[in-house]
């Protein structure tokens, strides 16, 4: 029996956690029919069907569920031997695909990137933004070498080097009573109609409890797709939000309504770092790298 190619079993792992073509054909920088291919290639090589297709919508079926691990833990192997071989080289040189949470990649890397290209040219880095849960099945599946973005979070048995603290800050509309104080306290929030990102987004998930112990309330019938988003709707008036320090520069010129209103020294804040597998032999390339990240920030 033939078998079943590493392109194959990366897009069926990619369709299997999506069940959507288009956003798996996405997911993996192809077309919608090439993916299509691709896994009716994989289904007569197996001689199973794997998805069951209908106006609902795409479902795994008995099969698929089963092999999904096996498919996962094949392209993991493959990853790891790929990134043993290139660990024997010089470090830091040919692909590094990086995976960014869109609360740090859009406002950290443009900053850093000049840096990393200067103490680094041969190396190539391949950005993916996705959702913090996203980003680590990635991870998980050989997908990607290593992510950027908030560590001080649950993110299971990955390992993880801190780069550097993101205090928030409260983001009004100018003319609200907090828009010339010079410091907030959490409890300025109270009883404020509050806009979030929604579910799905790590800052969601560390904005909520202060908001809610703060006895701000969350504005019902809205929930933002981006920080800019969430920006603009401050600005015209709309409610108010938490905004991480790395996004206030770039998300306030483009809402000039914005008034950003820091937290004291002990206010709350992020941690922003590294994250990669426990298995994965690049481990000092990757604090090498996160070295650079630190140097470049600090005279961003």
């Amino acid at each position: 029996m033939d078998r079943p190619t590493l392109r194959q079993l990366e897009y069926f792992v990619a369709l299997a956690e999506r069940l959507n073509f288009r956003r798996a054909a996405e997911a993996c920088f192809v077309s919608q029919p090439s993916l299509s291919a691709q896994i009716a290639g994989l289904e007569g090589t197996l001689g199973v069907q794997l998805f069951e297709r209908d106006r609902r919508g795409v479902r795994l079926t008995a099969a698929g569920e089963a092999l999904v691990p096996g498919a996962r833990e094949t392209l993991a192997a493959c990853g790891r031997l790929g990134q043993l071989a290139r660990s024997f080289g010089a470090p830091l040189t040919g692909p590094l695909r990086l995976g960014a949470i869109p609360t740090v990649g859009p406002y950290l890397l443009p900053r850093v990137l000049p840096a990393i290209a200067r103490d680094w040219p041969e190396l190539q880095v391949y950005l993916r933004e996705d959702t913090t849960a996203r980003l680590l099945e990635g991870l998980e599946a050989g997908r990607l070498d290593l992510l950027l973005l908030a560590i001080d979070l649950d993110l299971g048995s990955v390992e993880t080097m801190p780069l550097f603290s993101d205090p928030f800050v409260v983001a009004v509309p100018e003319g609200d009573e907090l828009a010339g104080a010079e410091e907030a306290q959490p409890s300025d929030l109270d009883g404020r109609d509050v806009l979030l990102l929604e579910e799905g987004h790590c800052l969601r998930d560390q904005a909520l409890p202060i908001c809610t112990a703060a006895g701000a309330d969350e504005m019902s019938g809205f929930r933002g797709t981006s920080l800019g988003t969430i920006a603009q709707m401050v600005a015209a008036g709309l409610g108010v939000t938490l905004l991480p320090e790395l996004a206030v520069e770039r998300e306030a010129a483009a809402a000039p309504g914005l008034r950003t209103i820091p937290f004291g020294s002990d206010g709350p804040s992020r941690s922003i770092g590294l994250a990669w597998r426990a298995s994965s032999p690049r481990e000092a390339e990757f604090r090498t790298l996160g070295e650079t990240l630190q140097r470049a920030w600090a005279s961003a």
